[in-house]
């Protein structure tokens, strides 16, 4: 039997210990797998391209647990009344190759994301940062409000969205929450209004194009810009000169899967990032000085699916009323007899029966 975290555990057990507190824990482990990126075997994830959406697998192995990620990007689907983004997952040990849990991973992505922005800007931004521009009110917007407000105490909030019925669900959703009642927010009409006077920009658009979302006259010294949104082929949101200014200092988390994913495909080969491992490592510094600019050029890499499944799967051991189990793998009293024990009607090749 194998653990499974579906949609009705993952409300249950979030809503237990609190989206914030989660979003922070979960931080936690991504921080400390990303301590120890040498011992990951990594690549860049395959994806499927359409003209409507994108279809991706998101495998990393550590050496001893294996993960992958199924995950979509669909832009449009909303139209139909369907999300723009579904995931699920699997953790397994490399010793016998078996799963240990299979997971919903499309709640756990939006959380995943949203603490690894987070954990970005502490390291990045400016130590007093307490506005944030939330350029893009879509299904990742409160998710980022929530653990910027946790994790960097984020006091205001400077929104704008296309489609001013996504604000004000936004705002709806953030306003019904106790504890982020005391954030300010301030409803912009343009992009250029949500970012004035903003320490953090905060991108989460939608749209598969090469969009300018934010152009140079809209950042300002100091700024951290947290492009969440221009996550595969052909989709920006940054204005390629903010990335040429020389007071300018890009993060990205994998670069090869970067360089084709990210803000920087629109910059040559040898324009110079630092990948996010060698910032926690102490390797490079997040941050030269305040009046510096910071870009984490944001894909999601598989790592962080790695540290949400492995914090989901040490969750669920501790409190097991978090998680059912599936019989996703036959227990054969004979391991050599899989046709006699699942298919056939020998006896001498039955399948082990649980007390």
């Amino acid at each position: 039997m194998v653990d499974y975290v579906g949609i009705a555990d993952i409300q249950r057990l979030v809503n237990q210990i609190g989206p914030g507190e989660f979003m922070e824990r979960l931080a936690a482990q991504i921080e400390a797998d990303y301590r120890r990126w040498g011992q990951f075997e990594k690549s860049a994830r395959l994806a499927s391209h359409s003209e409507v959406g994108v279809i991706e697998l998101m495998p990393i192995s550590d050496g001893d647990l294996y993960s992958f990620k199924y995950v979509n990007g669909h832009p449009k689907n909303t139209s139909l009344g369907l999300l723009t983004v579904t995931a699920f997952g699997v953790l397994a040990e490399v010793s016998t190759g078996y799963p240990v849990l299979l997971s919903e991973l499309t709640v756990t992505t939006a959380l995943r994301t949203a603490a690894m922005s987070a954990l970005a800007a502490k390291w990045m931004a400016r130590p007093n940062s307490k506005t944030m521009a939330l350029i893009g009110n879509g299904a990742q917007s409160e998710f980022q409000a929530i653990a910027f407000h946790r994790m960097l105490g984020i006091t205001e909030l400077r929104l704008y969205d296309v489609d001013p019925r996504a604000t004000a669900k936004l705002a709806e959703n953030l306003r019904a929450m106790p504890e982020l009642r005391s954030i300010s927010l301030v409803h912009a009409t343009s992009s250029a209004e949500a970012a004035l006077g903003a320490d953090i920009i905060t991108t989460v658009t939608a749209d598969k194009r090469n969009a300018v979302i934010v152009t140079p006259s809209m950042v300002a010294p100091g700024m951290h810009l947290n492009a969440v949104g221009g996550d595969c082929p052909g989709k920006t949101e940054l204005h390629a000169d903010i990335l040429r200014r020389a007071d300018a200092r890009v993060i990205v988390e994998y670069e090869p899967q970067s360089r084709i994913e990210g803000e920087i495909q629109q910059m040559p080969a040898d324009f110079s990032v630092t990948e996010f491992a060698d910032v926690v490592n102490g390797v490079q510094p997040g941050r030269g000085s305040d009046g510096e600019i910071t870009v984490f050029d944001s894909v999601g890499f598989a790592l962080e699916d790695y540290s949400a499944l492995k914090f989901l799967h040490d969750l669920t051991r501790e409190h097991r009323e978090f998680c059912r189990q599936i019989d996703l793998v036959p227990d054969l009293e004979d391991p050599k007899d899989l046709f006699g024990g699942t298919l056939g009607s020998s006896k001498r090749g039955r399948m082990r029966r649980v007390a």
